[in-house]
């Protein structure tokens, strides 16, 4: 049995021969190199637990080059600490591949949403869901549970960087998933523990007037593809902004003017079906054009995209160049357009649709939102999902804008109530 300090001169020297050969240090007890006679040389740890009577064991540290030969001494010493401890370091590292399995963000969410949020958040569990498979797991990925610290969490959350509200909700779910790991026993301490929330959101309320929303449909054209009919589409439709963006071809079926948004990129996880109006066919034919289609819509790819690979991004310069355009059309003696957002389209059709006399709930079911009238007891119950009255509430915001951009007269605006009548 060969004994000597393993360190770089050694371990250099070490030639393999016909056998195995095993080289064991003369400070730490159960410290080798072990050399096989391809030339493979590996460190390793043996012990044995419960004194003389005890199993010798080993476990491996590493391989050389991957490993220096001072690394490996320091995880000898590690180990060695252990053994003293009584502690089996083979089992700990079988532990520890297992935790790395059962353990792995990706497939603890889905437990956590499962056995916690649907029980404990009934109401907004598909929200905390959505944020998760949104945010946290394309940054987390199958990362262990008890390696996450909160360089990872500031990760996640610069992810929503720019959205108050949804970093908020966001650090609030991840939150309560750590809290849940720690009351399982799966996790010791909370990575959260002491980081303080992002900062509460500004209540918003911008709605656009009518003025303004003419400014912005007719500022849209300047911009050209694809900026120009996707924010008309925003419009139009009150889809939300990456939604629209988006967008593919084989979700639209112009037969029956409808847009299935799937599951999987809606922002709550609910799929949903928009009707399209007569404007917001209008702005899909001229792009099946544009993609050189004779007849019908495509079926494949994305609406808006200027590699033919991605969807578009960008869109806080093309806010900007948007901004500027609406400056340029408005009236000389008018007033500057106050700042809005593209989000703030969602809540002037809300707002729209209200004026139209449109009942609260087919608003709802046109944004896609899942609270109010559709959430508890009423969400289980209430399985209507009022098809025909979103069309209809579409179609009368379409004729409204159609209204402003042809400057007909709309003091008086017919609400869907005194059409029907």
């Amino acid at each position: 049995m060969a004994k000597g300090r393993i360190n770089k001169s050694s371990v250099d020297a070490t030639k393999p021969g016909t056998a195995e050969f095993l080289l064991w240090d003369d400070k730490i007890a159960g410290f080798g190199l072990k050399v096989t006679p391809k030339g493979v040389k590996t460190y390793l740890f043996q012990y044995r637990l419960g004194g003389r009577a005890g199993k010798t064991r080993r476990v491996t540290i590493g391989k050389h080059g991957a490993l220096t030969p001072d690394a490996a001494r320091k995880e000898a010493e590690r180990l060695a600490v252990l053994v003293s401890l009584g502690v089996d370091p083979q089992q700990q590292k079988q532990d520890n591949a297992r935790k790395a399995v059962d353990l792995a963000f990706k497939g603890y969410a889905t437990r956590f949403v499962d056995d916690c949020l649907k029980v404990r958040w009934e109401r907004s569990h598909k929200d905390g869901e959505a944020l998760l498979r949104l945010y946290a797991i394309p940054a987390l990925g199958n990362k262990p549970l008890h390696e996450i610290n909160r360089a990872d969490i500031r990760a996640v959350l610069g992810k929503a960087k720019g959205k108050v509200a949804t970093s908020r909700n966001l650090f609030a779910v991840l939150r309560r998933l750590f809290r849940w790991a720690v009351s399982q026993g799966d996790l010791d301490v909370s990575p959260i523990t002491g980081m303080e929330p992002p900062p509460l959101p500004v209540k918003r309320d911008r709605v656009l007037s009518d003025t303004e929303l003419k400014l912005a449909w007719q500022a849209s054209h300047e911009l050209g593809y694809p900026f120009g009919p996707f924010v008309r589409l925003l419009i139009v439709t009150g889809q939300r902004l990456e939604e629209v963006s988006a967008l593919e071809w084989h979700e639209l079926e112009k037969a029956k003017a409808t847009w299935t948004l799937p599951a999987d990129r809606a922002k709550n996880g609910n799929a949903s079906i928009v009707p399209l109006s007569k404007l917001a066919v209008k702005e899909l034919d001229a792009l099946a054009k544009r993609a050189k289609r004779k007849d019908g819509w495509p079926r494949k790819g994305f609406v808006f995209s200027t590699t033919g690979e991605t969807s578009i991004s960008g869109h806080s310069r093309a806010k900007t160049r948007l901004d500027r355009e609406m400056s340029k059309l408005k009236e000389k003696d008018a007033p500057a357009v106050p700042h809005w957002r593209y989000h703030d389209l969602r809540r002037t059709l809300a707002t729209g649709m209200q004026r139209l006399g449109v009942r609260f709930e087919v608003t709802e079911a046109i944004l896609n939102h899942v609270s109010g009238s559709k959430s508890g007891v009423a969400g289980v119950y209430q399985l209507h999902d009022w098809g025909p009255e979103k069309r209809a509430a579409l179609q009368a915001w379409s004729d409204h804008l159609d209204s402003l951009l042809n400057d007909k007269d709309t003091s008086n605006v017919v609400t869907l109530a005194e059409r029907r009548a």
